[in-house]
């Protein structure tokens, strides 16, 4: 089953995408790697994370790109990877892989434009935006875990040579 998008702007809160129990244990996890946020944050990170994979699921040819905080929220997500897969499997009918974008490459219209470009995205998509947990996207060389710039493999994950 996947999730139909098209909703009234701010009607959906992400957070009813994510089951209690994983909530709880990413919004954990995110505070134990992350000590300068609090639980509350972690689990608006955690929600923020959801709608973002969702949305990104729905438009992958969008190349929308997560802020700092989403990142963590995806990178800790990950790593409880039954968790993870059961949840794409929820809300996208297949599992959605991340695909940093490689060194050197620059985001279509730069950073401001794919920020504007996925907020925009999830707005139509119905979900409620937590501004202040997207200052702007996560820029290449600024991710604490990968190259940032992270996307859902439009090529199914295969890279392209």
């Amino acid at each position: 089953m996947t999730i139909a998008l098209e909703r009234p702007v701010g009607t959906t809160d992400p957070v009813t995408l994510v089951e209690p129990e994983m909530m709880e244990r990413l919004a954990a996890r995110i505070v134990k790697d992350h000590p300068e946020h609090t639980t509350t944050t972690a689990r608006r990170i955690v929600a923020q994370t959801a709608a973002f994979l969702a949305t990104g699921a729905q438009r992958p040819g969008l190349k929308l790109s997560p802020s700092k905080p989403v990142d963590v929220g995806w990178h800790t997500w990950i790593l409880h990877t039954v968790d993870y897969a059961a949840f794409c499997e929820r809300i996208a009918g297949r599992f959605i892989h991340h695909v940093p974008t490689p060194d050197g490459e620059d985001a279509k219209g730069g950073a401001a434009a794919e920020r504007r470009r996925t907020l925009d995205a999830l707005t139509a998509a119905g979900f409620r935006i937590e501004p202040d947990l997207w200052p702007e996207a996560a820029k290449m060389g600024e991710c604490s875990q990968c190259h940032a710039g992270c996307t859902d493999s439009p090529n199914g994950g295969k890279k392209k040579r």
